[in-house]
């Protein structure tokens, strides 16, 4: 095995406890996919967000699901003292941070998403403080079951 592709992100952390070590033990590459959360990790998911009706994260996003995400965005945001519209640039350092992962696939819709994500690849690190506030923001959920 050469590489593995996994969900890790700043809610979903639990590949760091055993998936992650083990790949670098044994010099596995780790490919990131939704890091930032389906978009939750945008700060852009409130309660009153809408996708079109055939968008899967109408499933991802069902019920209070918005709610809930909009509240521990919050909680973040304000733990790590900067404004919502740094979270998504914070979330992808987290994972990028993790020297286990090779790469990041970060979904990006506009211009604007690539340039704020290609320079989050500036090498800049996260602070030991910034990386504990992150820590305690572990959400164990499975939003890829219907609400």
């Amino acid at each position: 095995v050469d590489t593995v592709q996994v969900i890790y992100n700043a809610f979903s952390q639990q590949p760091e406890e055993h998936l992650l070590p083990a790949c670098q033990e044994h010099g596995v590459g780790v490919i990131v996919r939704v890091s930032l959360d389906e978009g939750g990790l945008t700060g852009r998911i409130t309660a009153d967000t809408t996708f079109p009706e055939d968008d899967f994260r109408n499933t991802y996003f069902g019920g209070d699901r918005p709610a809930q995400v909009e509240q521990r965005v919050n909680a973040l945001v304000a733990d790590l003292g900067i404004e919502p519209d740094q979270l998504a640039d914070m979330a992808l350092r987290y994972v990028l941070d993790e020297p286990a992962v090779s790469t990041v696939i970060a979904g990006m819709r506009s211009v604007r998403n690539v340039e704020r994500n290609a320079a989050t690849s500036d090498g800049e690190r996260l602070t030991p403080e910034q990386l504990e506030v992150f820590t305690k923001h572990r959400w164990e959920r499975n939003f890829y079951q219907s609400a």
